[in-house]
């Protein structure tokens, strides 16, 4: 068995939490490959997406995202722009195919009884909220209110970038703008703009590629967490945008944030999953940086089992699974299994 734990994450770290890849025994066919340590240990699940004839990748820079049923969603760039599998890997059907080529950040929120999905698409440069079947309900353009994006309509959705979005337990939406002028914006539930704030006031200073945005539930108030790509760290803030604390506790290039229970599942870049406990302090790392570690165009020849190219979306499912998608050219989603 193959074993890559938190220990392999501590040696050589650097100034940002960077760690060097450390030598590992390499697997035989029939050994298990588990990630991990403590409460958080994860088998690499082989050959796990099976996907039917004529369904295809393309590259996977988006997000996973898990509905009630443990059913996975995730995105990539061609005319499959959610894709949509059970938790064994079975294909269920592909949707929201007038969202190719820019789907990135997405959430299930529950509505009442039911449950609708938001994404953000940096290149139509806007938010949608959608049913489970991909039928929009809601649209939301660039927030022009904000009085940031000064050129005009058609030129400011160009420096209006969307990459992830959440939502409030009151219906709020919030939107990072990783790729555009590095700002947070927030909606109430009907689209109509309340604020915008781009972390110059607090402690931390301002954001450098908000890249993932999450509404932490934990506390006694709900608190939305930025992951602030850029900056090497994720930030925490009342959902009126004032600044609570930062945090970089085994964080590089931290792209997305998902909660469950008391922890936190962070997707970094550089090739690994950061997994945060009550206290956004580091309790396992999945993966160790290799050299393509952050390696978009890492061909499928070079993939190993056991170490991811370069995570950019990541979920749990109810179980405690976790799914995760590789910013990768060829395309690239895993599972891992949680280990009792």
């Amino acid at each position: 068995m193959m074993h890559i734990g938190r220990r392999g994450f501590m040696v050589g770290m650097g100034a940002f939490g960077l760690a060097t890849t450390l030598p590992t025994r390499r697997a035989s066919a029939q050994d298990k490959i588990i990630l991990g340590d403590g409460a958080h240990k994860y088998e690499w699940q082989k050959d796990w997406l099976k996907l039917p004839d004529g369904v295809k990748l393309a590259s996977t820079h988006g997000c996973v995202a898990v509905d009630s049923k443990d059913n996975i969603y995730f995105n990539t760039d061609n005319e499959n722009a959610i894709i949509v599998v059970e938790p064994s890997g079975k294909y269920i059907k592909s949707m929201a195919k007038d969202f190719r080529g820019g789907a990135h950040g997405m959430t299930i929120a529950k509505e009442g009884d039911k449950e609708v999905l938001y994404l953000s698409h940096t290149g139509r440069h806007e938010v949608v909220k959608m049913t489970l079947e991909g039928e929009v309900l809601l649209s939301i353009p660039f927030p022009e209110k904000a009085g940031i994006y000064k050129d005009g309509d058609k030129p400011s959705n160009k420096k209006y970038l969307p990459t992830s979005v959440a939502v409030a337990p009151n219906g709020d939406i919030y939107v990072g703008d990783g790729y555009g002028m590095s700002w947070v914006h927030q909606w109430n539930s009907k689209g109509e703009y309340i604020r915008s704030w781009n972390g110059q006031d607090g402690e931390a200073g301002k954001f450098s590629t908000p890249h993932g945005v999450a509404i932490d539930l934990r506390g006694a108030e709900p608190r939305v967490i930025v992951a602030d790509r850029g900056n090497h760290r994720i930030q925490v803030f009342t959902l009126e945008g004032k600044f609570i604390s930062a945090h970089k506790d085994g964080l590089q290039s931290p792209c997305k944030v998902y909660l469950r229970g008391s922890d936190i599942l962070i997707p970094d870049l550089a090739g690994w999953i950061a997994i945060l406990d009550k206290d956004n302090k580091l309790v396992s790392r999945l993966g160790v940086a290799s050299k393509n570690g952050g390696n978009f165009g890492a061909p499928v020849d070079q993939w190993k089992d056991g170490e991811f190219t370069a995570p950019h979306g990541a979920a749990w499912d109810s179980k405690g699974n976790a799914y995760v998608e590789d910013w990768n050219k060829t395309g690239r989603v895993t599972k891992l299994v949680r280990v009792q």
